[in-house]
């Protein structure tokens, strides 16, 4: 297996299933990690990374898709770009796959000085993101406000924003997720993937999230060329349509991603 070859300590959780095809448990969160260190490592060039126990392990070939989406809004002028991350979390990982396939320079902010902290170092031990990451601690609950400063200019802003409602909102999410894949009710799992409260919840969920940002996008309309978001929820799109015609928004796409049987979504508007 070649990323075993590239990261030999992921052997010990790789195994043979029963259609004697190598993976590993997916719900061990210790083997999503090695997979991920692996992956990493064999494709961006990372040599350290590391997240603090217990927040979001992010499932790399997803959060590539999204960087390769937003890449097409620019077409082949897709490279060298400036990109704000927001909520770039403990594992700097879209900056990496960002910084590594196109050469982008990135923002990426956070509201916790925890996944700044983490965040920095994963950035500080790799020479393939020196000079190309700065991090901005978001010190409000404005999402762009004190952090595109005045007359700074970004081609892109992305955002993986907070799921659910509440904290047991998102532990009833995580019990369906995984009692679904086992095909019985696992009545208290662990998180795979891991996350804290802000990275996987906030009050009013997705919706108000990404609302939010329509309108504190408004007052940045001629600093950044595209603004986008994920959203998981494919009902929440004519909500985020409604605002963004009322703000008068000058261009508004949806692209649909797939990963498996789970179905996301990018929305990209410009002002």
């Amino acid at each position: 297996m070649a990323l075993i070859s590239t990261y030999p300590a992921l052997r010990e959780f790789v195994f043979m299933n029963e259609h004697e095809i190598e993976t590993i448990d997916f719900f061990d969160p210790e083997a999503v990690i090695a997979l991920n260190k692996a992956l990493l490592k064999r494709y961006y060039n990372i040599d350290y990374w590391e997240i603090p126990k217990g927040y979001l392990c992010p499932p790399i070939p997803g959060r590539a898709d999204y960087i390769h989406y937003v890449a097409d809004l620019f077409g082949e002028q897709n490279t060298n770009l400036r990109c704000l991350d927001i909520g770039v979390g403990t594992s700097c990982i879209y900056p990496i796959i960002g910084v590594r396939e196109y050469q982008w320079k990135f923002v990426g902010s956070d509201i916790e000085s925890k996944a700044i902290e983490s965040s920095s170092e994963i950035i500080k031990q790799n020479k393939a993101l020196e000079g190309s990451i700065e991090l901005r601690l978001q010190k409000s609950l404005d999402i762009f406000k004190g952090i595109i400063k005045p007359k700074e200019k970004f081609d892109l802003t992305i955002c993986n924003p907070p799921f659910h409602k509440s904290a047991k909102e998102a532990a009833q999410g995580n019990i369906k997720k995984v009692s679904n894949l086992r095909g019985a009710l696992v009545e208290k799992p662990r998180l795979n993937f891991g996350g804290k409260n802000n990275e996987l919840w906030c009050p009013g969920g997705e919706l108000k999230f990404v609302n939010d940002m329509i309108y504190q996008s408004k007052e940045f309309a001629s600093q950044v060329k595209w603004f986008t978001t994920l959203v998981s929820k494919k009902e929440h799109l004519q909500k985020n349509y409604f605002h963004l015609e009322k703000l008068q928004a000058k261009e508004v796409r949806t692209i649909e991603m797939k990963q498996g049987n789970k179905i996301s979504r990018i929305l990209a508007w410009q002002f």
